[in-house]
């Protein structure tokens, strides 16, 4: 994983929260929190929130007197997630690295991360990491996406952009948010950490927006892939071009394609 990988700054973390959280994180970001609350958690601890998605999908489900931490390593992203929350006393921000987070041992009833391990340097120490904060009987709730031929949005801009760039073709989504999707490689690296009576589930969806463009927007522009492209070229000419190939496949008006996602769940 390339360094601009982990990178979210400038306009990505706007566009990231306009367009790709109700284009494809929103719906399992409501499964995570219906599956973390249901826990009853005392204390929850939340790594690589990204714009709060999850957050303001938990918040709104956990007791008045939980203990909520929610940190990212990139302090724009949680900067914006935090104005977009609004005030709760139950809930901490704080920039921190999830593998290295600066909470004492067994501080949690839960830690749960959606979408964020793919970004992990070093799996296995991340995931050590948050069994270390977890109370005996914790539990770990995570989410990773599938292979990117099972979600086929992301799939069909790597094409395009592939075409539009062949020499050198832009591979982030591929290399990194669709990398990590082997359930017995995610097990293991889990076994590894300590983790016991782990569970995996394979959960599709339909992914939604109102036209092709909205998509091409969406992943071109509101997340690091933009970074490989503006680095090879001009960022608009292929969002237009992306967006006509997803156009061609899909037709002019509002779109639909299957996503898939792992989510795993695994008790200290």
């Amino acid at each position: 994983m390339s360094d601009h990988d982990k990178v979210f700054a400038g306009s990505i973390p706007k566009f990231y929260d306009s367009y790709m959280v109700p284009l494809i994180f929103a719906g399992y970001a409501e499964d995570m929190a219906e599956r973390v609350a249901a826990l009853k958690p005392a204390a929850v601890l939340e790594t690589a929130a990204g714009s709060g998605v999850v957050t303001r999908a938990l918040a709104a489900r956990l007791a008045p007197e939980a203990r909520y931490v929610v940190t990212d390593l990139n302090q724009p992203m949680l900067d914006h997630a935090a104005q977009r929350q609004g005030a709760d006393a139950r809930i901490t921000w704080r920039q921190a690295d999830a593998l290295a987070v600066p909470f004492d041992d067994a501080s949690f009833d839960v830690a749960c991360c959606q979408f964020g391990a793919m970004f992990f340097p070093d799996r296995v120490a991340g995931y050590r990491e948050a069994r270390r904060v977890l109370k005996p009987g914790g539990h770990f709730v995570f989410n990773v996406w599938d292979r990117i031929e099972d979600n086929v949005f992301a799939d069909d801009v790597t094409n395009a952009l592939a075409g539009m760039f062949p020499a050198d073709p832009p591979r982030f989504l591929a290399r990194t948010p669709h990398g990590y999707h082997d359930a017995v490689l995610i097990r293991d690296d889990l076994e590894k950490a300590g983790f016991s009576d782990i569970t995996i589930e394979t959960r599709s969806e339909q992914s939604r927006a109102p036209s092709a463009h909205h998509v091409a927007l969406s992943y071109c522009q509101g997340t690091p892939l933009r970074n490989e492209i503006e680095s090879r070229g001009s960022l608009q000419e292929a969002t237009e071009h992306a967006a006509a190939a997803l156009a061609k496949r899909h037709g002019p008006g509002e779109v639909a394609a299957k996503i898939q996602a792992l989510v795993v769940t695994a008790m200290n």
